[in-house]
């Protein structure tokens, strides 16, 4: 008989600092596909979920995918959202009980609901106590996972991405699946090691394209060559999270099987936690403050290709509002044209838009309007409305290919030579498709103005003349000491020098 595998994707990164909830119908709205709506819809691209089914379709396996469930980065789970969808999971568990012989699980490893700290421990110790103590369960994980002791305690396999920009999303799928594989054959019996760093992050935050912390993953690969070393996975940490076990930790999954896996285990953990925390102050980018990336889009020469300039503290995907002002102000303020700007998440100013026809010229407020102490409040700006849509793109990027998404009631708002991405629904900027499906062509800019911190670095690197970061001075802000901590272990860097 084949074995039976339940599968599910759970993803939320949570920014506790956010005001309001990530509620059910959020999910809804970007990603909540259940069953064989997910494997159609994520089956066969760069997914956790692709990754389990080739590693089921390796093995012979009798998979049963429960549901996908992600939303965008945002403030902390509420109960009902995470108790429906962790339900389903459960509520399928229970009916798979008596046949199951594993759990596959994708998670990101910082979700944060609304009654508790540990999103991903809460759903793995609910789901042992369906399954009793014995079962095989494995997760995947975010690069940026907060792990906990509680994760620790109710799976026995866990395997993070190693990229960043996120590329191995499938890859790592499948490496869990195959640990889950050689578990459920009774060819090892893993268990997995934490080391915590008392670090909110790592230096880059997991930077792949940064010598010193990329070399920090390939010793983890080489080290999963190593007799009875099953996985090694370097989490870099979610620094928006405010709760007690936040930080950075290292985690080594091992065969108990075999001899002397455990002390090899603890050795290598230690060994790259150290080097973590010798590395403490060696950060790579160079925050520009708007007024200097302002005047850098200004005068920039573009025959080489464009100034991408990457608003890193207004990331939507760490759970920023994506609407802070003060970097478009500054490029107004001096004149900056012949460039875009994406995208500006503002719901009310997308809805008054598209009361609207193209080519209308209107006056407006937009951005700033939730929190304006990060990042700047609203900006009064006549412009000319230059596409309507209805926000829907499909990626054919690195990290997006083949994946459709939507960014809900958009419109391109021209101002001042500025073309102005104004979105309903929050995303992070991944894909060239999220500009060339609204008729912006990011080659023929002289500069472009990304919300994302690093996975923009993916697609659009490569088109870019150079590539600048700004500190927005917006809820991501990488200056951590503007964040009123209150749960984090103390001490811990870089709050405590």
């Amino acid at each position: 008989m084949p074995f039976r595998v339940l599968t599910a994707e759970f993803v939320h990164e949570s920014n506790t600092f956010k005001k309001g909830r990530t509620e059910l119908a959020t999910f809804r709205a970007e990603t909540l596909d259940i069953g064989q709506d997910a494997v159609d819809r994520f089956g066969d691209v760069n997914a956790e979920i692709a990754g389990f089914l080739d590693a089921g379709r390796e093995a012979g396996w009798s998979v049963r995918h429960v549901l996908s469930a992600h939303a965008t980065p945002g403030a902390r789970v509420s109960r009902e959202a995470f108790d429906y969808i962790a339900g389903l999971i459960c509520e399928a568990a229970i009916e798979e009980r008596d046949n199951l012989d594993g759990i596959l699980l994708g998670l990101h490893g910082a979700m944060v609901p609304d009654f508790c700290e540990d999103g991903e421990g809460e759903l793995l110790r609910r789901l042992r106590e369906i399954v009793g103590p014995d079962l095989p369960i494995a997760v995947s994980l975010d690069l940026h996972a907060i792990a906990t002791p509680l994760m620790m305690r109710h799976a026995q396999i866990f395997v993070s991405f190693k990229t960043y920009p996120h590329v191995d999303m499938r890859e790592t799928g499948l490496h869990a699946g195959r640990l889950l594989d050689q578990a459920m054959r009774g060819l090892t019996r893993p268990s997995t090691l934490r080391v915590h760093v008392p670090m909110l992050d790592e230096a880059n935050a997991g930077r792949t394209d940064v010598p010193e912390t990329k070399a920090l993953y390939d010793r983890a690969s080489i080290h999963e060559n190593e007799p009875g070393i099953l996985a090694v996975s370097i989490n870099a940490a979610f620094a928006e999270a405010d709760v007690e076990e936040a930080g950075t930790t290292v985690l080594v999954t091992y065969d108990t099987g075999v001899d002397g896996a455990a002390t090899r285990a603890e050795t290598i953990a230690r060994a790259l936690a150290d080097t973590i925390w010798s590395q403490r102050g060696q950060v790579s980018n160079t925050f520009l403050s708007p007024e200097e990336a302002a005047a850098l889009a200004h005068s920039f020469d573009a025959s080489g290709g464009p100034l991408v300039i990457a608003d890193y503290a207004d990331n939507p995907g760490a759970g920023a509002y994506g609407d802070a002002t003060s970097l478009l102000a500054a490029l107004l303020a001096v004149g900056a044209s012949n460039g875009g700007f994406a995208p500006v998440i503002d719901p009310e100013a997308a809805a008054f838009l598209h009361r609207h026809r193209e080519g209308d010229v209107v006056t407006l407020e937009l951005g700033g309007k939730i929190d304006p102490a990060f990042g700047g409040g609203p900006l009064t700006l006549t412009g000319e409305i230059i596409k309507l849509s209805d926000g829907v793109y499909t990626g054919d990027g690195p990290i997006l290919g083949g994946i459709t998404h939507t960014f809900g009631p958009t419109t391109v708002f021209r101002v001042g030579g500025i073309d102005i991405l104004v979105v309903t629904l929050p995303g992070q900027m991944l894909d060239l498709q999220q500009l060339r499906a609204f008729g912006i062509e990011p080659t023929k800019l002289r500069f472009l103005v990304v919300k994302s911190m690093q996975h923009f670095r993916a697609a659009f690197e490569p088109v870019a003349g150079k590539v600048v970061v700004c500190d927005s001075g917006a809820l991501a802000t990488p200056r951590a000491e503007l964040r009123p901590y209150t749960r984090v272990k103390r001490p811990i860097w870089p709050l405590d020098r």
